[in-house]
């Protein structure tokens, strides 16, 4: 008898009433997925990264994470990390940074959990089965709540995207490097290894 295949997307979209809390535990009891809620509270579970985007984008934080203990102007964040924006959604970009300031205005219980805060900075980085007009999506609502900066790292096209409040998304094709401009002062990120 043969076995039943049955092809699921990449990431399943479910509508499930969650609060927060229960949200929360979710996360906490199934440590291997990723999680994220829409602004609508559609529930979105991601399967853990391949080897090759997760190398990646450990570089990735890697560099950030040299240079934020150098600067020490914020606190940085891998993938892993949950936030809750001020439109309601529970979003965990591939890297990310907030500006000290904003980070210890927030009580020890916010910080704990998914900080009620949007990244100053925040990185995607698009694996080969991701959805390119998603992420352009997800990267304009950091922008729509308050992301200073955000470089969506597109691999499979060799192009990293720009967004910035109030401006056009700058598309770099194949760059050397990118700068993190007055948001992140003195970093740049060498993209040879990550394209």
């Amino acid at each position: 008898m043969e076995a039943l295949q049955i092809a699921l997307p990449s990431t399943l979209k479910l509508n499930i009433d969650l609060t927060d809390e229960q949200y929360f535990q979710l996360c906490q009891n199934n440590r291997d997925y990723r999680f994220e809620r829409t602004a609508e509270g559609e529930l979105l579970i991601m399967p853990p990264t391949g080897s090759e985007t997760g190398n990646r984008n450990f570089d990735i934080v890697v560099e950030l994470g040299i240079w934020n203990k150098q600067t020490k102007l914020g606190k940085g964040f891998d993938s892993s990390t949950g936030f809750t924006l001020p439109n309601g959604a529970k979003r965990s970009p591939d890297a990310s940074w907030v500006k000290i300031e904003r980070w210890n205005a927030l009580t020890p219980e916010q910080q704990e959990k998914f900080a009620p805060i949007c990244p100053d900075f925040v990185v995607e980085l698009r694996s080969r089965t991701d959805s390119l007009k998603e992420l352009q999506d997800k990267m304009q609502e950091y922008i729509d709540n308050g992301a200073k900066l955000g470089w969506l790292i597109d691999r499979k096209n060799k192009r990293v995207e720009i967004y910035r409040p109030l401006k056009e998304v700058e598309i770099l094709e194949n760059p050397e490097s990118v700068s993190g401009e007055d948001v992140l002062p003195g970093f740049v990120l060498n993209l040879t290894p990550i394209l």
